[in-house]
């Protein structure tokens, strides 16, 4: 369980790398990112960057070079735009919840809805009272 100031931290990296992938960079091997959430070291020196992305492997791929790339210039303007000692050093994983989520939901909508009988009622509402 992350204490509070590691949650702050998180939050505040979150955002900000947030922004900064969406406005400064221009990497052509970056696809449509979403940086869904971070955990920070409890000594706040370390940060884990889950990020999720739509596309073909080959473009999640080179989605994730390009933010591997891009790393040492993300944690220099993270600097820039947070007050802290030590700048955490950084580091991106996928978070593939969205994709399985959205697979889920495209499997769910495959199935047929089980069908009523065909007086609209249950069965035994249906057999008369002697």
């Amino acid at each position: 369980m992350p204490s509070r100031r590691q949650q702050q931290v998180a939050d505040l990296i979150q955002r900000e790398i947030s922004v900064l992938v969406q406005r400064e960079l221009k990497d052509p091997r970056l696809g449509f990112v979403t940086i869904t959430s971070v955990e920070v070291s409890p000594d706040l020196r370390y940060a884990r960057i889950f990020y999720s992305v739509m596309g073909t492997p080959e473009e999640q791929k080179g989605t994730q070079q390009a933010l591997e790339h891009a790393s040492g210039f993300l944690r220099h303007a993270l600097a820039g735009r947070i007050e802290m000692r030590y700048v955490p050093e950084i580091s991106f994983r996928n978070d593939p919840s969205i994709a399985q989520g959205d697979r889920i939901a495209r499997l769910l909508a495959e199935i047929e809805p089980p069908t009523a009988p065909a007086g609209g009622g249950d069965a035994a509402e249906e057999t008369p009272i002697p």
